[in-house]
């Protein structure tokens, strides 16, 4: 729709900041817009960009950087107030454990990013289920973040997005629109080579799927992973709707 807001923000100090609203439901609503933002990390936000961060009214974010990445970049608005949801990044280090060994390529870079997904439903569904607890509270216009806002991020936000009764294909199309917006930095992990660092830099369709085999696998069906892994039940799942969906 013509009259619809903008789903990228073009902040210069945040690439990959984007709005989760205006997405279909399977009961006829729609997200609500400018409720719920995904981006990478707030650190470097110029004062224009603070000044829009401020103008859409957001005050609270929900942040899945490990210890180190929030020291490198503390959220530069003062108005908001940051919840650490914490998932230490491990593809780094098991790239760089893959280059001493000399058996680093980027098929290997694919799997490792597959298998970090994996383990976000095997070792920190915990996380993702604090994002709900919070999500539940209505704080909304909220942002979810991590440092690149396309991994820990994404995977947060398809769950968000399944738990509203969003299609599938819609949601694998928010999750690659990463692609389109994010920047990389062009001065991180140098020591790895081009075509792995394309490999860890953008998003793939079976990253995602990764994640979610990972969900069928230990829990059976995703409605059983919102049930018993995110204590979304029948109660919580209506709320949440309620909350952030529109006719």
């Amino acid at each position: 729709m013509q009259d619809s807001p903008l789903r990228h923000l073009a902040l210069q100090g945040a690439s990959n900041f984007r709005d989760l609203g205006g997405y279909p439901t399977a009961d006829g609503r729609t997200t609500r817009w400018r409720h719920i933002f995904r981006s990478n990390h707030l650190g470097q936000l110029t004062a224009a960009d603070i000044e829009i961060v401020r103008a859409l009214g957001v005050r609270s974010a929900f942040d899945f950087r490990g210890v180190e990445e929030r020291a490198a970049g503390v959220c530069v608005v003062n108005e908001i107030t940051v919840h650490s949801l914490p998932i230490e990044p491990t593809v780094v280090a098991g790239l760089r454990a893959e280059l001493a060994r000399g058996t680093l390529t980027a098929p290997v870079a694919l799997e490792l990013m597959r298998e970090s997904y994996r383990n976000y439903v095997r070792h920190n569904t915990h996380s993702f289920c604090a994002l709900f607890g919070h999500l539940l509270e209505d704080r909304a216009p909220l942002v979810i973040h991590c440092t690149a806002g396309k991994d820990r991020t994404g995977f947060a936000s398809a769950l968000i997005l399944h738990a509203l009764g969003v299609a599938d294909d819609v949601i694998a199309e928010d999750y690659l629109l990463t692609n389109q917006h994010y920047r990389r930095d062009a001065t991180a992990a140098t020591d790895l080579p081009e075509d792995v660092r394309n490999a860890i830099g953008n998003v793939e369709a079976s990253y995602l799927a990764a994640a979610f085999e990972a969900v069928s696998k230990d829990y059976g069906d995703l409605e059983t992973y919102l049930r018993d892994g995110l204590k979304l039940g029948t109660s919580e799942q209506t709320a949440l709707k309620a909350r952030y969906l529109q006719s």
